[in-house]
C-alpha cells in the first residue's frame, strides 16, 4: 500500500467524525479497550498527561509538550483534528510520524482493524499509543478528542489531568448545559490523580470539585494561582507578563514562535500551574518553561492559532469555531488597526449558527464559502442565514476562490480574517 492508499482505506473503511460528523461517534470504549488489549496496553510504558476542554486544549497540549522537549524529555504529542496532513496528530519531539510507519501499522494490523471495525478516531488512538511505545518516549501529552468520559483517549492513567475552558460545543453529544458538558469533561479525572482546571467558571466549579472529591484527587484552579496579563497585542506582536502567585515573581514571554492570540493568557496560566503540580516528576525550571512557551510553534509545529499568513494586507486565520472561542478572536480582530475588514467564513453543517453569527461585525465584507469535507455547510445557505444577522457579502464554492477574491478586493491597509471552521483554516495554511 502507498501512503495515499492507506489514507483512502482509513477514510473509506473507518467512520471519521471530522468528515461525517455524528454518524462516526461511538458512545462507549468497547472498541478502544479491545484494540488496547490486542496491542498490550502500550500507554503503560510511558508517562502521560491528559488534556480536555472545549477551548484551549490544543494550545495547552502543544505548550506542555514544547516545555518537556526543552527540558530534554523525549515527548510524544497526540492531538486532533489535523489541518493538512493526518500525521500531524502523532508527533515525537515535534516530528510527525512517518508515512512509512502509518503504512506499516495499517498493513500489519489490517486483520484486527477489519475485525473490530473501530472508528477512525479509535484506530488513530491505538496507532498513536503504539507508536509512542515503539519510540520509547519518556512522556506523552494526550489531547482528548471529544468530551472526556467516553473519549478513546480515556483509557490512560496520567500523572496529571488538565481541563481547560468549558464552552458551548458538541452539545448534541455532551449535554445541553455547561454543567452537563463539564461533567463529561470531568470524566478524565482519575482516582488519586491530581487535576488542574484552567478557569474558574461559576457553572462548572462545583462539578469539578465534586468529581475530584469522589476520586480523592487533589484539585487546583490555575486562575486562582496565576495571573497572565497581555501588555500589548496589535495582532502582529505580543508580550505577556505573568505573576506567579506562590513566588511573587514576574516574567515576560515574547518571541516570533509564541502564540499571540488574546485567549492564550488563559492557557498560559494552565501551563505554568501544570508544571508547578508536576514538580518531583519532571525537572523543569522556570527558564525552561518560558523558553518552551516562547518556541512552541518551532518545537511542535502548531498552526492555525491567530496565524499571520501575510502582512500586506494583514491576513490572519484562526481555528476558533464556537461561541466562547470566537468571542476572544473577534475581539482581537476588532482592535487591529485597519481601513476595512474582509472575512472569509465557513462552518460545518451541524454548527448552531444562532450562537455564533451574532458575534461577527456587521461592517465587514463577507466571503461565504465551504471547505472540501462532507460536513461543510453549503455556502449559499450560510450566506442566507448570515443576512438574517446583518452580515453581507458573496458566496464562493471553495475556500481558495473566496480568499483569492478577498485578496483582490483588499487594499494594503485592510485586514483579511479567515475562520469559522478548522477545515476552512486548513485549506489556507
Amino acid at each position: 500500500m502507498t501512503y495515499q492508499q492507506t489514507l483512502e482505506f482509513l477514510y473509506s473503511k473507518l467512520p471519521a467524525y471530522h468528515r461525517i460528523g455524528k454518524a462516526a461517534y461511538r458512545s462507549d470504549l468497547k472498541n478502544t479497550i479491545l484494540l488496547d488489549t490486542y496491542f498490550g496496553s502500550p500507554h503503560h510504558k510511558y508517562l502521560t498527561i491528559h488534556v480536555a476542554g472545549t477551548n484551549g486544549k490544543g494550545s495547552v497540549s502543544h505548550m506542555i509538550a514544547s516545555v518537556l522537549q526543552e527540558a530534554g524529555y523525549k515527548t510524544g504529542l497526540y492531538t486532533s483534528p489535523h489541518l493538512k496532513d493526518f500525521r500531524e496528530r502523532i508527533k515525537v519531539d515535534g516530528e510527525m510520524i512517518s508515512e512509512a510507519d502509518v503504512i506499516t501499522f495499517i498493513v500489519k494490523n489490517k486483520r484486527i482493524i477489519e475485525s473490530v471495525k473501530p472508528s477512525f478516531f479509535e484506530m488513530t488512538v491505538a496507532l498513536a499509543f503504539n507508536y509512542f511505545a515503539e519510540c520509547n518516549v519518556d512522556v506523552a501529552v494526550i489531547e482528548v478528542g471529544l468530551g472526556g468520559r467516553l473519549d478513546s483517549t480515556n483509557i490512560i492513567t496520567p500523572v496529571l489531568s488538565l481541563i481547560t475552558n468549558i464552552g458551548h460545543d458538541h452539545m448534541d453529544f455532551l449535554g445541553d448545559t455547561i454543567e452537563k458538558i463539564a461533567a463529561e469533561k470531568a470524566g478524565i479525572i482519575k482516582k488519586k490523580i491530581p487535576v488542574l482546571i484552567s478557569e474558574t467558571q461559576p457553572e462548572t466549579e462545583k462539578v469539578f470539585i465534586d468529581k475530584a472529591m469522589e476520586c480523592d484527587s487533589l484539585i487546583s484552579f490555575a486562575d486562582k494561582n496565576y495571573n497572565c496579563i497581555i501588555e500589548k497585542n496589535d495582532g502582529l506582536n505580543s508580550s505577556i507578563n505573568y505573576l506567579m502567585t506562590e513566588l511573587s515573581t514576574n516574567r515576560q514571554i515574547k518571541g516570533n514562535s509564541f502564540l499571540v492570540g488574546d485567549y492564550q493568557s488563559k492557557n498560559l496560566q494552565a501551563v505554568f500551574n501544570a508544571f508547578n503540580m508536576l514538580k518531583g516528576i519532571f525537572e523543569v525550571s522556570d527558564e525552561i518553561i518560558t523558553k518552551g512557551i516562547s518556541d512552541v510553534v518551532i518545537n511542535t509545529g502548531l498552526y492555525g492559532r491567530w496565524q499571520i499568513l501575510s502582512t500586506t494586507p494583514l491576513t490572519i486565520c484562526d481555528t476558533g469555531h464556537n461561541m466562547e472561542g470566537l468571542e476572544y478572536v473577534l475581539g482581537q480582530v476588532k482592535r487591529v488597526q485597519k481601513t476595512a475588514l474582509h472575512i472569509v467564513l465557513g462552518f460545518v453543517n451541524d454548527k448552531d449558527l444562532g450562537s455564533v453569527l451574532p458575534l461577527f461585525p456587521k461592517d465587514a465584507f463577507y466571503y461565504f464559502t465551504k471547505a472540501s469535507v462532507p460536513r461543510a455547510l453549503n455556502e449559499v445557505i450560510l450566506k442566507s442565514e448570515a443576512e438574517k444577522y446583518g452580515l453581507y457579502g458573496h458566496s464562493f464554492p471553495d475556500v481558495v476562490t473566496a480568499l483569492d477574491c478577498a485578496r483582490k478586493n483588499a487594499k494594503p491597509s485592510d485586514m483579511i480574517f479567515i475562520g469559522g471552521s478548522t477545515f476552512v483554516v486548513a485549506e489556507v495554511i
